[in-house]
């Protein structure tokens, strides 16, 4: 009787733990991310996230490949990420942002991949205040509005082909963030065509997509890679610049040393602010995004620049 007790209760504990897992483990699968990546989007920066979450992110788990607070020029992939760019449904990036992005997207592709440049146009950098060679082509392509609406359109295009069942959603979603950015452009538009002083002073030439689209003149202390080291005689040529024409403040960006730019201003008499480019986000501001970044960029651009 004592045995038959025992084993009774032995066939009992069994079935109690086999139906906690039954319930345990699809809990648990639906918390974690997909292993397969069949609904995974990897984006190579976070303006690029931007326009995946806001078209894609309902029927996809969208990943940035760069951390928040990190700047993406220079970025190393992980093994781990390197396995899920060869595992994802879709690739979001821009060729020679960061090359372990693009050597991962060219050797681990996804089954989609899109390249932003293939779509969008690049420039290279304007001659004159700008220490590099004229050859580098200008990633920053965001700043300007209307070029993150072809980014956008195409980005939609390539979901539609990775996952026909939902084209139509993501169709919608590409001309409501299309709306919203073509508001934006206006805005931008509107406001600085107003401006008593044309030219920024920045850290790094990150803006000048900005710049051509409004009609500012762009003074990158550094080029285009936020950590370049300029000349003295390039600080010296910028310090006579802010003198000469009257310009207020110098700009800094959160993701890189305000050092030069504080020096700057100190020896010419003028203030510093925040001009964020944008290529991620950091921990300041939970809920910033592309779209209310550029509105804080454009309401300093607008004080800085003595904007009616």
């Amino acid at each position: 009787m004592m045995q038959r007790g025992a084993a009774g209760r032995r066939v009992a504990r069994a079935g109690l733990v086999g139906a906690v897992a039954a319930l345990v483990v699809p809990l648990l699968s639906a918390c974690g991310p997909a292993t397969d990546g069949e609904h995974t989007v990897v984006t190579s920066f976070y303006p690029l996230q931007f326009i995946a979450d806001e078209v894609a992110g309902r029927y996809n788990d969208v990943v940035d490949l760069v951390p928040p607070g990190v700047e993406p020029h220079e970025y190393e992939l992980t093994v781990r990420q390197t396995a899920q760019v060869d595992n994802a449904r879709v690739g979001f990036y821009e060729k020679g942002m960061a090359p372990s992005i693009d050597q991962a997207m060219a050797q681990d592709s996804p089954a989609h991949a899109l390249d932003v440049t293939s779509v969008v146009p690049l420039h290279a950098p304007e001659p004159g205040y700008n220490e590099e060679t004229a050859d580098n082509e200008d990633p920053h392509f965001w700043q300007n509005p209307m070029l993150m609406v072809t980014a956008t359109n195409a980005f939609a295009r390539t979901m539609a082909q990775a996952d026909p069942a939902h084209a139509s959603y993501y169709a919608g979603r590409a001309r409501a963030l299309s709306k919203q950015l073509v508001e934006l452009d206006h805005d931008y538009r509107t406001t600085l065509a107003t401006c008593r002083i044309r030219t920024l002073v920045v850290s790094h030439d990150a803006f000048e997509y900005l710049g051509r689209r409004y009609g500012m003149d762009i003074v990158p202390i550094a080029g285009l890679e936020p950590d370049a080291e300029p000349s003295l005689q390039r600080i010296h040529q910028i310090a006579e610049l802010v003198k000469g024409r009257g310009i207020t403040t110098v700009f800094y960006e959160a993701l890189a040393s305000p050092a030069l730019a504080k020096s700057l201003a100190s020896d010419t008499g003028a203030r510093t602010d925040v001009l964020d480019p944008i290529e991620g986000l950091t921990s300041a501001d939970p809920h910033a995004t592309y779209l209310t970044l550029m509105r804080q960029n454009l309401a300093a651009i607008a004080k800085a620049s003595d904007c009616s």
